[in-house]
């Protein structure tokens, strides 16, 4: 019997994924454990293996197509001219439902094979809507399948999108690779329609020169971060506080640090390391900015306070900004953080970040000091309440006890989300940071 090859899921966040190479061809000898294809999710680049020794003996996804996770890609065999069989289908095995406190009139039953159930489930089809053709009408996977070459080409998440919104796929325009319809194209039907332009200005006066114009679709990881983005700006009420902190110790200590543990660490200490440890410190005296607005069972909007401290780092890689998620900072010393970050961000860049590392943080650090950034407005990272941005550190003229004087400086902004959080306790917090910035002493208490 062929042992299957299925797409995992690589995080808890991941939907679906893009077969980006096939390393094998059809035919071709394998060994378990061998990187047959490589997928891209919405997050990161990763390879997947073999399950089994043998052969490609079949590619039923090429590369290119984007498919729901768990879908059976290829097929391995044992042998190089063993048949290739589909297993036979299950019975299906009735499952009595769990007793409610409610009580309400059962469901019709619908009776389907067990891949037909599958098929049905990886595709979002409903199979209240299909005729079964299989023994006293039941629904069989050929029944799944002939539903689908009816119906546009789609993904998954873009029919669930269709159907929660009560859409004709067959109206909407696909954008997607043949002609597939994607979650944009679903979202951009649901977008209410834009009023209709202005009158148009006057042409302007024609011109002997050619402008060259170069397009690229927004897609992959910059659709992702374009949604994002327009989404915590929408959604938000953000306001951004900012101070000017002097940072002589914490350069001070950072040099010392630097010469202490260059030879334990293999690395030097950087300041990204420091402010996480900083961070961390300010959010568990300050809980309320460790938070996030959600809703409950209910649907009402709540304010959860998260007890956990993941602090995200945004990080600038080739495929877009991504943000590298430190878990449970508050419990980690210096050394271990860094250790850890570097690690990650390393992985970040060359996209083999899992998709766990790069979600679930309960507030972000984006520095752009490096690129001689002074100071800026960072946006929120949903569903997070704030953002710190911090700019270069560099040596500006000081009044210290009345003398005039120079200093090592860094200005920082927070935004915080004015929804949740008043400007009083933000600008605590972000006193709390500058304090520990300007006493970093002040982390051994």
């Amino acid at each position: 019997m062929a042992t299957e090859i299925i797409l995992p899921k690589l995080g808890e966040t991941m939907e679906e994924g893009v077969i980006v190479e096939w390393l094998k061809k059809e035919g071709d000898p394998v060994q378990r454990g061998e990187v047959l294809f490589t997928i891209e999710s919405d997050k990161a680049t990763l390879e997947v293996e073999s399950p089994a020794k043998g052969y490609l003996r079949k590619i039923l996804v090429p590369a290119g197509q984007a498919v729901p996770v768990l879908t059976v890609v290829g097929l391995i065999t044992r042998t190089a001219d063993e048949p290739l069989e589909e297993p036979q289908e299950q019975p299906q095995v009735a499952v009595a439902p769990p007793v409610s406190d409610v009580v309400s009139p059962p469901p019709s039953r619908i009776f389907a094979s067990p891949r037909a159930r599958r098929l049905a489930r990886e595709q979002g089809v409903d199979l209240a809507a299909l005729t079964g053709t299989g023994p006293d009408s039941r629904i069989v996977e050929r029944d799944v399948r002939a539903y689908l070459e009816k119906q546009p080409k789609a993904t998954p998440v873009a029919r669930r999108l269709a159907e929660q919104a009560g859409l004709d796929l067959r109206a909407i325009p696909g954008s997607g690779p043949g002609g597939r319809i994607t979650r944009e194209d679903v979202e951009q039907a649901i977008a209410p329609a834009a009023p209709p332009p202005p009158p148009a200005p006057p042409p302007p006066p024609a011109v002997t020169e050619e402008v060259a114009v170069t397009s690229v679709p927004l897609g992959g990881v910059r659709a992702v971060i374009a949604r994002n983005m327009h989404a915590s700006h929408q959604t938000t009420a953000p306001v951004t506080l900012t101070t000017e902190a002097d940072a002589t110790a914490l350069v001070s200590l950072r040099e010392r640090l630097k010469t202490s543990l260059a030879e334990t660490l293999g690395f030097n200490i950087g300041y990204n390391d420091l402010l996480i440890l900083i961070a961390a410190r300010a959010l568990r005296e300050y809980p309320y900015i460790n938070a996030r607005l959600e809703r409950d069972a209910n649907g009402t909007e709540v304010i959860s306070y998260v007890q956990d401290i993941h602090i995200g780092l945004a990080v600038d890689t080739e495929r877009g900004l991504m943000v590298a998620v430190v878990r449970h900072a508050d419990r980690k010393g210096l050394v271990e953080i860094a250790r850890e970050l570097r690690e990650l961000v390393g992985r970040v860049r060359q996209g083999k970040a899992l998709p766990d590392e790069l979600t679930g943080s309960t507030f972000t650090i984006t520095n752009l000091g490096p690129q001689e950034i002074d100071a800026f407005t960072p946006i929120i990272n949903l569903p997070e309440v704030a953002i710190l941005g911090v700019g270069r550190i560099r040596p500006r003229p000081a009044v210290v006890d009345g003398q005039l004087c120079v200093r090592q400086t860094v200005w920082l902004s927070l935004t915080f989300d004015h929804r949740l959080v008043d400007g009083a306790p933000a600008a605590r917090f972000l006193q709390r940071i500058k304090q520990l910035i300007e006493e970093p002493y002040l982390l051994l208490a």
